[in-house]
């Protein structure tokens, strides 16, 4: 069975840590889009790390885990974060591999980020990590990619500083580089879990362009960066918070107001630990976006929703979410592709009741207080897609499983 794991808003929805949940069930992990840019947080047996390559599935000690052809490759952060896994316990040996259609990230390309958007009139807000060049590189047709190593040509076109930069490295990637797709046909009848990076609102073709990443970080991505066809993907499931967040520019339109719910947002801010796992950034906060999340159910073919932090609000007297726009005198209910429209656009929001109870202590759905459940349900309801896990807090014991994803 193959299950694909997307983020459902802008990003930082906690994916990291329900793949860490969901790979218990599987035997190899693959994240197929992104790189270095994207941060994962996961917190077992009492101890914290913070991913950005590797997928999340490494922690169990009997997965394989595959870099895909979607990725692009910083080598420096690849084997650093190689090495603080091995330092802190985590036995990688032979269980981390890498598509030999995966692009490679040189260090030109992280300067050409940074001062790429520092020159833009209006700067998206890149993590200047070279992600976005290395995928304009490979759109441009003057990428390197892992199967590109071995290749005589193809290297001496290089620059002499990227040859000397690649030349340490290239037996250790050589080492790590399979063919995906005939590494999967081989092992068909596995449990397959597809990681995403990013959101589905920063997707490069479905989200809120030009406030996006460069790779495929829909649920279509998973085939193309898993080497699958389409029709091989059993089951997608997309991951949101109980509210909106959101890192660097572009539009979030139920954005907490600055001025007059200033203290709701660093509440929001402080107590779910909103700051980017990759740069430090404060997140921006605001109101669970159910227009967009609903948009992302249906571009998505989202099979069921997964819930995280919720227990962020247990102390709450009252709850908002956004069921709709107000541009100019209109009344919005889909999700526009204008930015314009976006960046225009307030939220009308719909109040719950807070459950003022901690959610930490429940063991099933079951437990939950009455009116947290209310919430999930309209949420359901509004969405016409199931709540099938909710989590309220980082570890994994924290996660509760309504429905197995692994179930047909």
């Amino acid at each position: 069975m193959k299950v694909v794991v997307i983020g459902a808003q802008w990003g930082d929805e906690g994916k990291g840590q329900i793949v860490d949940y969901l790979a218990n069930e599987a035997q190899i992990i693959v994240r197929y889009a992104g790189g270095a840019n994207a941060g994962h947080t996961i917190v077992t047996g009492g101890e914290e790390y913070a991913l950005h390559l590797i997928p999340s599935g490494i922690f169990y000690p009997d997965k394989i885990v595959i870099l895909g052809a979607g990725m692009v490759i910083d080598p420096v952060a690849l084997f650093s974060e190689l090495k603080m896994l091995q330092d802190r316990g985590i036995d990688t040996t032979g269980r981390v591999f890498i598509s030999d259609r995966a692009h490679i990230v040189l260090p030109r390309y992280i300067q050409i980020d940074k001062d790429r958007d520092a020159a833009r009139k209006k700067p998206i807000g890149t993590t200047g990590r070279g992600i976005g060049i290395t995928y304009s590189m490979k759109s441009d047709r003057d990428g390197i990619r892992m199967a590109d190593l071995t290749w005589r040509e193809k290297m001496d076109e290089l620059e002499k500083g990227d040859r000397e930069f690649l030349a340490p490295y290239i037996d250790r990637l050589l080492s790590m580089s399979i063919d995906l797709s005939l590494y999967l046909v081989h092992r068909k009848n596995s449990q397959v879990l597809f990681e995403g990076a990013q959101g589905a609102l920063l997707d490069l073709d479905l989200g809120t362009y030009p406030y996006v990443s460069s790779g495929m970080s829909c649920a279509a991505g998973a085939a193309v960066g898993g080497c699958v066809g389409p029709r091989a993907i059993d089951k997608v499931l997309g991951v949101f918070k109980a509210y909106s967040t959101r890192v660097g520019n572009g539009p979030l339109p139920s954005e907490f107001d600055p001025g007059s719910e200033d203290e709701l947002c660093r509440f929001v801010r402080d107590t779910g630990r909103e700051y980017g796992v990759t740069t430090g950034r404060p997140r921006r906060c605001g109101y669970l976006d159910l227009v967009s999340l609903r948009y992302a159910c249906l571009t998505n073919s989202i099979d069921s929703l997964v819930m995280t932090h919720l227990d962020v609000y247990d102390t709450l007297d009252e709850i908002k979410a956004c069921v709709s726009y107000r541009i100019g005198d209109r009344i919005v209910e889909n999700f526009p592709a204008s930015i314009a429209d976006l960046n225009a656009a307030k939220p009308v929001l719909r109040s719950f009741p807070g459950w003022k109870k901690s959610l930490a202590s429940a063991l099933t759905y079951e437990e939950f207080p009455e009116a947290a459940m209310e919430y999930i349900e309209f949420i359901e309801r509004f969405c016409e897609t199931p709540i099938d896990i909710v989590s309220v807090g980082y570890d994994r014991k924290a996660t509760i499983i309504r429905k197995s994803p692994w179930t047909r």
